[in-house]
């Protein structure tokens, strides 16, 4: 696990490859939206899609509000709430 992503907006967490579970076989990527105080875990094809997008998203040298924007495109398919453990 490994955060990538802190903003005041948003956090993104990184969870490496591990074969031997089959939701992380490609790794996985949890986004929290703290404001609305919800997040989604992708994993698989949409993992690796994620990283590809994040990856083309680097190269333009983003600032935290680009970035912010980008990962905004996901708030309508946070339906999980954050609790606290």
């Amino acid at each position: 696990m490994n955060l990538i992503y802190n903003s005041d907006q948003y956090s993104v967490v990184e969870f490496g490859a591990d074969t031997a579970l089959e939701a992380l076989r490609s790794g996985g990527y949890e986004i929290m939206d703290k404001p609305g105080k919800r997040e989604i875990f992708i994993a698989g094809s949409l993992a690796e899609a994620f990283r590809g997008n994040v990856e083309k998203l680097i190269a333009s040298n983003p600032n935290a509000e680009q970035f912010d924007a980008f990962l905004a495109g996901y708030d309508e398919v946070m339906h999980n709430p954050v609790i606290m453990h």
